[in-house]
């Protein structure tokens, strides 16, 4: 989770909602990203998504079943979709997001019978610092 932590710090850095990911398998970082929705005016670049795409191109794989994703906010509905559709095997992320969350909040995509996987969930791991960007971050910005 430090990785991804220091992932945020840096998408903050360059004015990016700062959100952080890696894909591990094993001990073995695979993919990593930041938010660059601003960079590359780009709604869809969320740190999850720009991960999971650069871990299906590194490994030649479109399920990552045997991955772990690392990412220091509650992924959003989008993000939570690609999860259950790249198969990821476990998802573990910091802070929760009761406005914009799609795992423990909002429409909480995969209690929904339509999704075809659901990874192992794990939440918490960070969370206290993935907060203090997020609000500083949004601070900043007022």
């Amino acid at each position: 989770m430090q990785r991804a932590l220091e992932l945020a710090r840096q998408a903050g850095r360059l004015g990016e909602v700062p959100v952080g990911a890696i894909l591990t398998r094993g001990n073995e970082v695979i993919a990593e990203a930041h938010n660059e929705v601003e960079a590359a005016g780009q709604s869809t670049h969320h740190a999850e998504i720009l991960a999971i795409q650069r871990a299906s191109a590194s490994t030649g794989q479109k399920f990552l079943t045997n991955c772990t994703l690392w990412v220091t906010l509650e992924p959003c509905p989008m993000c939570a979709s690609a999860i259950a559709n790249a198969r990821i095997g476990k998802l573990i992320f910091g802070a929760s997001d009761p406005k914009s969350g799609g795992v423990l909040f909002g429409p909480q995509i995969f209690d929904q019978p339509t999704c075809h996987h659901v990874p192992e969930i794990q939440s918490g791991q960070g969370a206290q610092e993935s907060e203090r960007l997020l609000r500083e971050f949004f601070q900043n910005l007022r």
